[in-house]
């Protein structure tokens, strides 16, 4: 039988980005002052999208799941729920990371019935809730 895949709500993404960004908000402030840099700077900007980019790509080309999708239970998949590759997972994470409020903005307006973000179109992606049989 084949298992229906059900998309994650905007609302449910919305709750694992704020959990993803203030856990590397933790780790990027401490950065921010090992190595002296100011945090509301143009570098200590780009240094925390940069920290999320790396944390996205690691964990969701891994498993499909940064810790707040895990609380969340969702996780990133391809169009019929299958395991997305890093790179995969690397496009996925610059819109977020580098142009979240053009990436929401287009999907919203663009892509509203299949709840994708720009980058989620771009690199074939989609978020769902996580099945229970998921890895």
């Amino acid at each position: 039988m084949d298992e229906v895949i059900e998309l994650s709500s905007w609302n449910d993404r919305l709750w694992a980005w704020l959990i993803d960004v203030l856990l590397m908000g933790i780790l990027w402030h401490r950065v921010v002052i090992v190595l002296k840099v100011d945090a509301i700077s143009i570098s200590g900007v780009l240094l925390l999208a940069a920290i999320l980019f790396i944390y996205w790509t690691a964990l969701e080309g891994y498993r499909g799941q940064s810790l707040g999708k895990m609380l969340l239970n969702i996780v990133v998949t391809g169009p019929l729920g299958e395991s997305i590759r890093f790179s995969d997972a690397a496009i996925e994470a610059f819109g977020k990371a580098f142009l979240l409020p053009i990436d929401c903005l287009i999907g919203w307006f663009a892509h509203r019935k299949a709840r994708q973000r720009l980058f989620n179109r771009i690199s074939d992606t989609v978020v769902i809730r996580r099945p229970e049989h998921y890895g």
